[in-house]
């Protein structure tokens, strides 16, 4: 089986700075994070019920959900604060020829 190739997304210089930036992908949206150790990306989709990260509170490392106020690390994707309990599906990322570019 194959890796999936790696898609430009994002040039570096059009993330929110410290904060969450909305890329769309085709049909997927996914959220991309400036943290101060490096760029992160998951799925936008919260785990608990649904709603858009994007529009969700960003600090640090952690992304809080905008409908229930569940929270997650960005890093590894895990919950941190009730009411969710799954982790968001993380993406890999890297960052090439100043593009931020992700495996989907």
């Amino acid at each position: 089986m194959s890796e999936k190739p790696w898609r430009d997304v994002i040039a570096v210089d059009d993330l929110e700075k410290d904060w969450v930036t909305r890329v769309e992908v085709g049909r997927t949206t996914i959220a991309v994070y400036d943290t101060p150790t490096g760029i992160y990306a998951s799925l936008a989709l919260c785990s608990h019920a649904g709603a858009d990260l994007c529009d969700g509170y960003f600090d640090n490392h952690v992304i809080e959900c905008p409908l229930h106020q569940g929270a997650f690390d960005v890093r590894d994707g895990k919950p941190i604060a009730a009411p969710a309990t799954r982790a968001i599906r993380g993406l890999e990322v890297r960052v090439r020829h100043g593009k931020v570019q992700v495996r989907i």
